[in-house]
């Protein structure tokens, strides 16, 4: 327990130290903000009044909470994904430098070094995303407040949630890189292709049926959905209740992916947060399982 303390404290330190990867942790969320409020917002507003009854009119209050809980719940499940991998690049960095082997060398085992790469990049991840939803509660609080309790303590474990999500991937995926060019890359992809296949940047409802039916198979979306219902589910029962129909509501979730299908078939909340946590396991128990087949492979050399 002391060794993992110490890896923990070592790699956090060293993460925060070095600028150049802290800054591209930092700058993610920053730009994904400047998108959405720019450009996508004006498009989820459009999209959003072409939903609304003709000669209906709805307060702007409302409105601006609609659009900003889509804006940072989107925000939210990228960031803390992208936000992981950028974290965790100290784990192929040390490959690079020759740290993780002089690292292999001292009385530390092998799955020490696993986990505290693993636990370091989940709390430096933590800390930017808690930044950015700090951020995601000023400007609702500003434009329009419709969180209870219960959705800020639950938006709280989605994002908790969604980091060790990330922080598993990230783990399975920089394990098999070995120089830089490979972390530019592999950065690279998943900052511009992650918000596609998560239903992020775009509701999955404006897909085709088979890219939509692929994205029901990504553990990721239904992170991104869960952020959805619960940074909106206040504005929507607000809708409901003193403006539109249940019907048109209903139609605003599935157009808005508050409401998600798999095969044509309701997920269920609960069922989303099993498919998450299941992955997150299964992710675990990969990372687990190639470090020790590596240093089993090690030692039979």
């Amino acid at each position: 327990m002391r060794e993992l303390k110490a890896m923990i404290q070592r790699d956090t330190k060293l993460f925060f130290k070095d600028k150049g990867m802290f800054f591209t942790s930092l700058v993610t969320p920053l730009i994904l903000l400047l998108l959405f409020v720019t450009f996508l917002g004006n498009v989820y507003r459009e999209s959003f009044e072409n939903f609304i009854p003709a000669g209906m009119e709805v307060p702007e209050e409302l409105l601006e909470g609609f659009v900003g809980g889509w804006l940072f719940s989107s925000l939210l499940a990228v960031c803390c994904v992208t936000v992981a991998f950028c974290s965790n690049m100290l784990m192929v960095q040390d490959k690079v430098t020759g740290a993780r082997a002089d690292l292999t060398m001292a009385p530390v085992k092998k799955s020490t070094l696993a986990f505290g790469y693993y636990i370091s990049t989940a709390l430096a991840t933590m800390i930017i995303c808690a930044v950015a939803l700090l951020a995601c509660f000023l400007y609702l609080y500003r434009v329009g407040w419709y969180l209870s309790a219960e959705d800020v303590l639950f938006t709280l474990l989605d994002v908790f949630l969604l980091v060790l999500f990330g922080t598993a991937l990230s783990s399975v995926v920089n394990f098999f890189l070995s120089t830089q060019g490979q972390i530019t890359a592999v950065g690279t992809i998943i900052s511009a292709a992650y918000g596609f296949i998560c239903g992020a940047y775009m509701p999955i409802s404006q897909f085709s049926d088979g890219i939509q039916k692929f994205i029901s198979f990504l553990p990721g979306t239904y992170g991104t959905a869960l952020l959805h219902k619960h940074l909106m589910r206040g504005v929507l029962d607000e809708l409901e209740g003193a403006y539109f129909p249940s019907e048109v509501v209903e139609q605003i979730r599935d157009g808005f992916d508050n409401n998600l299908y798999f095969l044509d078939n309701k997920v269920e909340t609960s069922t989303m947060y099993l498919i998450l946590g299941g992955s997150i396991l299964a992710l675990m128990v990969i990372y687990v399982l190639l470090n020790m087949g590596k240093q089993a492979i090690r030692r039979s050399k």
